[in-house]
């Protein structure tokens, strides 16, 4: 069986399936992505069976919300992306979950806020947040797959520091308490570079002005450098963050 070329490799990925949420099953056998130590989900649940409300911000499909169920009658979602907003409604229309495109604009009325890989507006969640109330989030931070900007010679994937000890800061600023922080930098590899681009293209903040074009040159290199290898590694970075507004 003949190897494709880089180019094949790129048009292929180019014209992947399509990606709604965050859903990256097109990348299976691809690209192996290891976990953090902990387990999100894993610490959501017992939180959510004792709150009679939670805001889960930036909620993508849904995905993970739907996974999490039974939820609480009042469970609202926050998803403002307009390509996952339909399918959030969608996925979350049989739990009751109203799905806004905006943060509500109360004060005291979650008893929980959830926030996977979304936004962490801290004021907001400690106006939104009830007394006592719990925020769980675990962040992508600034130097998430910076390897990967590295080796395609683009800017760092965010402009300013994004770590567990910012977030600390900021809580702490809001007048909110951290119970439990942790900070951790998984592997990612890749095993071709279809996946590489599959993943540039569906986090596009990833290297904002990416292009097969711009990057064609970049990107023959590193098809090189798997095809002699049989992969590309790089780390990403997530940190979890529990606080909660004392009474």
């Amino acid at each position: 069986m003949r190897s494709s070329r880089p180019d094949e490799d790129h048009n292929a990925a180019a014209t992947g399936a399509s990606m709604t949420g965050w859903e990256f099953a097109w990348m299976d056998g691809l690209a192996v992505a290891s976990e953090p130590s902990w387990s999100y989900p894993d610490l959501a649940r017992p939180l959510i069976r004792r709150c009679a409300s939670v805001l889960d911000l930036d909620t993508g499909g849904g995905e993970l919300l739907a996974e999490l169920a039974p939820l609480p009658a009042h469970t609202v979602a926050v998803e403002s992306w307009a390509r996952n907003t339909p399918a959030a409604r969608e996925r979350l229309a049989p739990f009751g979950v109203e799905v806004l495109t905006e943060l509500p604009a109360g004060e005291d009325e979650f008893e929980l806020v959830l926030s996977r890989h979304g936004r962490l507006p801290v004021a907001d969640i400690a106006r939104l947040l009830r007394p006592g109330g719990i925020l769980l989030s675990q962040q992508v931070g600034s130097d998430d797959l910076a390897e990967l900007n590295d080796a395609l010679g683009a800017p760092p994937p965010q402009p300013r520091r994004w770590d567990a000890q910012v977030v600390t800061a900021a809580l702490e600023a809001a007048g909110m308490r951290v119970i439990d922080l942790r900070e951790e930098h998984p592997p990612l590899t890749f095993h071709d570079i279809r996946a590489v681009i599959h993943q540039l293209r569906t986090v596009p903040w990833q290297i904002r002005d990416f292009s097969l074009q711009k990057y064609e040159r970049e990107l023959a290199r590193l098809t090189a450098i798997i095809r002699a290898r049989g992969e590309f590694t790089v780390r990403a970075h997530r940190f979890l963050v529990q606080a909660d507004r004392p009474t």
